[in-house]
């Protein structure tokens, strides 16, 4: 596992104690977590670009022609 030390203000670090209390988890953990969120966040966004990239407007243009012209339900319309 590998260590990294991170300066930050009193104010952050106050609160991310504050948090993890809360949480009942360590600081550590905690700054695990939100790193991992953030990590998360970026990769899925990239991979959704790659693929949406790899979509064809006529795939998609077929796909909705196999959709019923119906009127909604009930329970959902606007």
């Amino acid at each position: 596992m590998g260590t990294l030390t991170v300066k930050l203000p009193e104010s952050l670090h106050a609160k991310i104690k504050e948090l993890a209390q809360s949480e009942g988890i360590s600081m550590n953990q905690f700054l695990v977590l939100a790193a991992t969120e953030k990590m998360s966040a970026l990769l899925t966004h990239e991979y959704l670009k790659q693929e949406a990239m790899k979509g064809k407007r006529e795939d998609f243009e077929n796909v909705l022609k196999a959709v019923p012209s119906v009127e909604p339900e009930e329970y959902d319309r606007l």
